[in-house]
């Protein structure tokens, strides 16, 4: 691990995920949608192994942002993390991924699937040029959805979220299925990014690819 960086705050922003604020190393850079491998610098995590989290805030910003699901299986690294306080230490390594913006397009994302798309989408609305992509994103619950606010605020009415177990005003409640892409989605020529649990990136490689679009404008994380 290359870089060493220091919790300065943490919240939750929703009931399992939590946003931490880290100090920037000197140094280190990364596109957005680029993800890194964290390890908590303490003896007896230190030698444990790393964990992949995206980057939220962008280039240019002085803090280090990351927003951290925990999940219920009580998965080390990020099971400890969401218990460490205001100064605890972290490693973390060069950036690496091939989930970067290349041009107009769909994201489509399910849970924290959606973090690569935040820098992205903070990045595209500082520039001016977010209101030609939209997002499709699927969670469990509306109490799942990370970034609300925020998302609905940028893509307007190209915010297209769906839940999966129950719904609620302004939600779809459904899978992402071809029949739902054919009906939200106008144009398969177009770039789709693509981000979620394997099986998830799996299944939406395969049906953008039945309804049209080119392989070559799949971006996913490879």
């Amino acid at each position: 691990m290359k870089h060493s960086s220091t919790i300065l705050m943490t919240e939750f922003v929703t009931h399992d995920v939590k946003r931490f604020i880290l100090t920037k190393p000197r140094n280190f850079d990364y596109k957005p949608g680029q993800g890194v491998k964290v390890v908590i610098n303490e003896p007896e995590w230190r030698n444990q192994e790393s964990r992949p989290f995206t980057p939220t805030s962008l280039r240019d910003d002085r803090l280090l942002e990351f927003i951290i699901k925990k999940y219920p299986t009580g998965e080390g690294v990020t099971d400890k993390l969401h218990s460490l306080a205001v100064g605890a230490k972290l490693l973390i390594s060069e950036t690496f991924g091939t989930i970067t913006y290349k041009g107009p397009g769909v994201f489509i994302a399910a849970g924290a699937g959606v973090t690569p798309f935040i820098a992205i989408t903070r990045q595209l609305a500082r520039k001016g040029k977010l209101d030609v992509n939209s997002l499709v994103l699927s969670n469990k619950t509306p109490a799942d959805v990370i970034c609300e606010k925020e998302l609905r605020h940028y893509f307007g009415s190209r915010c297209i979220l769906t839940c999966t177990r129950e719904s609620a005003p302004g939600y779809e409640n459904r899978r992402i299925s071809a029949e739902f892409l054919k009906e939200k989605v106008r144009d398969f020529s177009q770039r789709f990014y693509i981000c979620g649990p394997d099986s998830f990136v799996e299944e939406i490689k395969s049906i953008l690819k039945k309804l049209g679009a080119s392989s070559n404008s799949l971006v996913f994380e490879k």
